[in-house]
């Protein structure tokens, strides 16, 4: 918008109605650019956002006779790495075997039902698993159920 500015100097022409000068400033800001740029940064974020929430990668056993299991339990999750690394998964936080007992316990202070489903790879030996089990028991749980998956799901 244009702004009128007071002139310092008498007009220097004839009739003399004119004593203001009219000009533009450019302290406004044009958002419409800035309104772009944040919409383009807007779809790449919920784009992208998806393929970020990725979980721990465990490949369930199969058992024909398998039930689903209520979602507001806790999971243990042991991938396949556990072989290397020693650690375990719980809420997709890394926990190494060694403080998963103090973990555990610290969960299980506000539940009711002191039973933790252990979600375990395929690929593990029964040793692995007896170790994890054990670290549960000794947290004070009372059922370690095992969670498979039915044949052809994924």
């Amino acid at each position: 918008m244009p702004k009128v500015v007071a002139s310092s100097q008498p007009p220097s022409f004839s009739r003399g109605s004119r004593g203001h000068r009219v000009s533009t400033t450019l302290a406004e800001i044009n958002i419409i650019p800035l309104v772009d740029v944040m919409l383009v940064l807007l779809i790449i974020f919920m784009v992208t956002a998806p393929m970020l929430q990725r979980g721990v990668e465990v490949k369930l056993p199969v058992a024909v006779r398998s039930t689903e299991i209520s979602s507001d339990r806790l999971f243990v999750d042991v991938p396949l790495t556990y072989q290397k690394d020693r650690k375990v998964y719980i809420k997709k936080e890394a926990i190494r075997v060694d403080f998963l007992g103090e973990r555990i316990r610290q969960l299980m202070l506000e539940r009711t039902d002191k039973q933790v489903f252990l979600r375990m790879d395929n690929k593990l030996t029964i040793q692995d698993q007896m170790d994890v089990f054990d670290r549960l028991k000794e947290a004070g749980v009372q059922n370690v159920g095992i969670p498979t998956r039915l044949p052809g799901e994924q």
